[in-house]
């Protein structure tokens, strides 16, 4: 079972084990999209009440994101070989993962405004495929960080809430693979290409760093 497997399954199973114990309390259930370096969607699991006299509320949620991977010209050049054939094509993809922390701010009119904080985790692959040149490699990294809020929750029905998010994510620099190199922050490297550094790796390739997140959706209490 690979490492990203096994983060994913242990982040459902917290999110399955939380919730009947907090369905006593307040359970909610919500799915987003918006923006998070490009086109995402979120699920989540959040949970209030659960404690006598705590003042916060959890959430858990996985979030996809489709992303700019980076420049394929000078990825290759730094993964691989100093080659220039071949039309490039890329993609990539970021899996997210957050618990926050949430405290609301009693405010008059929508159901809840919450400001948020806590723990980040991503795994980002960045596909380059040079078509014609019969290359074809992944560039992966799996950092974490912090990231920092607000939500609002305005009022459909009983049970079902707008849900409007605005955060920043900001995530911590951590090894970038790709073919058989690995570039490290403190430029402990391996197999690097032509003297290339951490840095340029990261100028390259667009992993999770520093970004803005806005997301709309719906939230359903239990």
């Amino acid at each position: 079972m690979t490492i990203r497997r096994r983060i994913m399954g242990a982040f459902l199973v917290a999110c399955l084990v939380a919730g009947p114990a907090a369905h006593a309390a307040d359970f909610s259930a919500g799915l987003s999209f918006g923006y998070r370096a490009g086109l995402s969607f979120r699920g989540s699991g959040g949970f209030s009440n659960f404690a006598q006299g705590f003042p916060l509320s959890v959430d858990l949620s996985i979030a996809y994101a489709s992303v700019d991977p980076g420049e394929p010209f000078p990825a290759r050049r730094i993964f691989i070989a100093d080659a220039t054939n071949g039309t490039p094509e890329k993609s990539g993809t970021t899996w997210a993962f957050a618990l926050d922390f949430l405290y609301n701010l009693n405010l008059r009119g929508p159901r809840a405004i919450y400001v948020f904080a806590g723990p980040r985790y991503a795994m980002f692959d960045g596909h380059f495929h040079y078509v014609g040149a019969n290359e074809e490699f992944d560039v992966t990294s799996n950092p974490w960080g912090v990231g920092l809020g607000m939500k609002g929750l305005f009022a459909i029905s009983g049970k079902v809430d707008l849900t409007l998010s605005a955060g920043v994510d900001d995530y911590f620099d951590t090894s970038i693979h790709g073919h058989d190199t690995t570039y490290n922050p403190d430029d402990q490297n391996v197999n690097a290409h032509e003297n290339f550094t951490y840095r340029d790796a990261k100028a390259a390739v667009k992993t999770p760093r520093f970004q803005a997140v806005l997301l709309i959706g719906l939230t359903y209490t239990f």
